[in-house]
């Protein structure tokens, strides 16, 4: 079964962006291989933010062969050609992608997405990649929600100071 794996850049005070959206706080460290990381998935699921901030930047990750699914109730399918919209039943068709034979499935940025994913139980993995960086306010990691605990699984301290940490998700008790 495939996983679903939440990767995300995090400062030091638990903020995924800045109090104006802003992410230029975020280090690049030439010891990360963003090559061999696209690899291990097919799909990139993201909210309409993360979208936008991606679209606006030119970025085109679909070079990498992954399919592209974004979370919005205000996109519009036909102004978005080779982009997979979903408006609604999201956890169920998350559940259903996981299912599916592949590779596993990305679940980039936005955190109000990751907290309805994990709160729906499809979340099996949590990768921060932690800036040495404090913010002092933003958007938040994580929205509250429910509470779930995590098995780290692994660490890695880069030469830029960034700390790479992998956790599974324990199952609910």
């Amino acid at each position: 079964m495939r996983r679903l794996r939440y990767g995300v850049a995090t400062s030091l005070d638990g903020f995924i962006a800045g109090p104006n959206g802003e992410y230029d706080w975020i280090v690049h460290d030439p010891a990360i291989d963003f090559v061999a990381m696209f690899a291990q998935y097919d799909t990139l699921l993201m909210g309409r933010k993360t979208y936008e901030v991606a679209s606006e930047k030119g970025k085109s990750w679909d070079s990498f062969g992954q399919r592209w699914i974004v979370v919005s109730t205000t996109l519009k399918p036909e102004e978005h050609p080779g982009i997979t919209i979903l408006s609604g039943g999201i956890a169920e068709a998350v559940a259903a992608m996981k299912a599916q034979p592949g590779k596993d499935i990305w679940l980039m940025g936005g955190g109000v997405l990751f907290r309805a994913m994990l709160d729906a139980g499809l979340v099996d993995a949590v990768e921060v990649a932690l800036i040495p960086v404090m913010l002092g306010s933003g958007v938040p990691l994580l929205p509250e929600g429910r509470r779930r605990s995590l098995h780290l699984e692994e660490s890695r301290a880069l030469p830029s100071g960034i700390l790479m940490l992998k956790y599974s998700v324990a199952p609910e008790s």
